[in-house]
């Protein structure tokens, strides 16, 4: 008997590749099942275990604020108006840059910045020509679903949870939900994310035209004036040939005018960088063809505020921030669940205005 000598292909060699069709089903059906986990889920139930809340009152001066901010690591905090025992709002990074576009705008009143208090901030939006954001808040219990909803359409990437005392009739702010937190938290408890198989390119989120770009030699100030010009929270450091090289932050404003020191803002990028906290994260970079899967895992393993696009050559393509995210798992994709709409919404990176995350 002749021995046979065909062979059989091992089976780790054979690689099924999934049809376009199937990755679009199995996308609506990841979405779907996420919406059903944030509706399941409330606000509080994001919180660790443990956490700290500084709450800093309206009566402060400005400074000092500034101060606690960078001595406790953090780079926002809820405001409270003790004269009315009421949440005043949260005070973030691009407060502060406000106040510098103030001043800018009216130098001779530069001398009186040290005696400026927390409850004038919504008197400096208004003379630099901004519409105050609204102060938004969720009760702690609320369907995290619609706390989410109600975080996308304030176009912030926080949101306060404030209960009620009714024996004191008072408010009592419990903490403060990010974008980031909630985007972890349903990354490491929600297993559907790794349905999540389309590429960046396919989803429709993010911004690529009209990016507001700067280079190490840019004066701050300029970057600054961009910040709140773009009503962005970062702008892109590119060289010459458009690779990326860095981004400068709304926070990385903080590090410079700590101690009421505005002279610093004539810095170059590149000077104010050297200057930047040991605690920076760094920058994260992908390309279009990368998966929502895959960055939802990246949001598990790792701290970030938004993906630098870019391509082969690191030559910047765009920015997908985390509230485009949030978005996407909200609002986009048909997901056969019910329709459900935000006025004021849009897929771009300026939707994220108010500093970074904590």
């Amino acid at each position: 008997m002749e021995q046979s000598t065909s062979s059989r292909i091992p089976i780790q060699d054979v690689q099924f590749k999934p049809t376009e069709d199937i990755i679009d089903m199995e996308q609506r059906e990841g979405v779907k099942a996420i919406r059903a986990f944030l509706r399941g889920k409330t606000a509080y139930d994001v919180l660790p275990v443990s956490f700290r809340l500084l709450v800093l009152d309206t009566s402060l001066l400005v400074r000092k604020s500034l101060n606690i901010l960078i001595q406790n690591g953090i780079v926002s905090a809820p405001l409270w108006n003790s004269r009315t025992s009421k949440f005043a709002g949260l005070l973030t990074s691009s407060d502060y840059i406000n106040v510098i576009q103030y001043y800018y705008q009216y130098p001779e009143k530069m001398d009186k910045i040290d005696q400026f208090t927390l409850d004038g901030l919504r008197d400096v939006e208004r003379a630099i020509g901004l519409q105050p954001l609204e102060t938004i808040s969720v009760h702690p219990f609320k369907q995290l679903y619609d706390a989410c909803l109600k975080m996308v359409a304030s176009k912030g990437r926080r949101i306060p949870l404030i209960d009620y005392e009714e024996e004191h009739k008072r408010e009592i702010v419990l903490s403060v939900l990010t974008q980031y937190r909630i985007l972890k938290f349903v990354a490491q408890n929600c297993k559907e994310t790794r349905m999540l198989r389309k590429p960046l390119k396919d989803l429709n989120i993010g911004v690529y035209n009209n990016l507001a770009t700067a280079t190490m030699d840019t004066p701050v100030i300029d970057v600054i004036h961009l910040l709140a010009s773009k009503g962005v929270s970062s702008i892109p450091i590119l060289d010459n040939d458009g690779v990326l090289q860095n981004i400068y932050e709304s926070i990385d404003v903080l590090t410079l005018i700590k101690g009421g020191i505005y002279n610093d803002l004539e810095l170059t990028v590149g000077e104010a960088l050297m200057r930047r906290s040991e605690e920076f994260e760094g920058v994260y970079t992908c390309t279009d063809q990368d998966r929502l899967d895959t960055v939802m895992d990246t949001i598990r393993r790792s701290r970030l505020h938004r993906l630098i696009i870019v391509d082969t050559d690191g030559k910047l393509q765009g920015i997908v921030t985390l509230g485009d995210i949030l978005q996407y798992l909200l609002l986009g994709d048909s997901a056969g669940d019910e329709s459900t709409t935000i006025s004021g919404t849009g897929s771009k990176e300026s939707v994220n205005n108010d500093g970074d995350s904590t």
